[in-house]
């Protein structure tokens, strides 16, 4: 499958396309929300994997971006929380803007594959290209 990943923490998208090209995935990153969907735009994705919490366009707005652009791209967004609140929350925010997942950050690679593959079989291989 062809993964994008938004994250702003660059070590933290680093180590995730590390992780994902082992196990066989091709794997594109992204800064934030906005570089994310430009990338989209070029060259589209099977799943876009978000963090909540970035820059420019934050998750959320990407996540509602996506579904209006590009409605069958699987997505999942994750999120460690913020100081004042948990990860839950947001995440539960996360679900209804769009997201078919969600992780609370930290998470395993094994927790990720796992996510990945129920999207997989849930929605077959979804045509992220076409929008369809």
């Amino acid at each position: 499958m062809r993964l994008l990943i938004a994250d702003d923490d660059a070590d933290m998208r680093q180590s995730m396309r590390l992780l994902l090209e082992r196990a066989g995935h091709e794997v594109e990153l992204a800064a934030d929300g906005a570089d994310a969907l430009n990338l989209q735009r070029g060259r589209a994705c099977d799943i876009f994997i978000t963090d909540i919490f970035m820059g420019e366009v934050d998750g959320l707005e990407a996540i509602e971006n996506f579904r209006h652009e590009f409605p069958a791209v699987r997505i999942i967004a994750m999120s460690g929380g913020s100081r004042r609140l948990s990860g839950d929350s947001y995440l539960a925010t996360a679900s209804l803007a769009g997201a078919d997942a969600v992780l609370l950050k930290p998470f395993g690679i094994g927790q990720l594959l796992e996510t990945l593959r129920n999207l997989s079989d849930v929605h077959g291989q979804p045509s992220a290209a076409t929008g369809q």
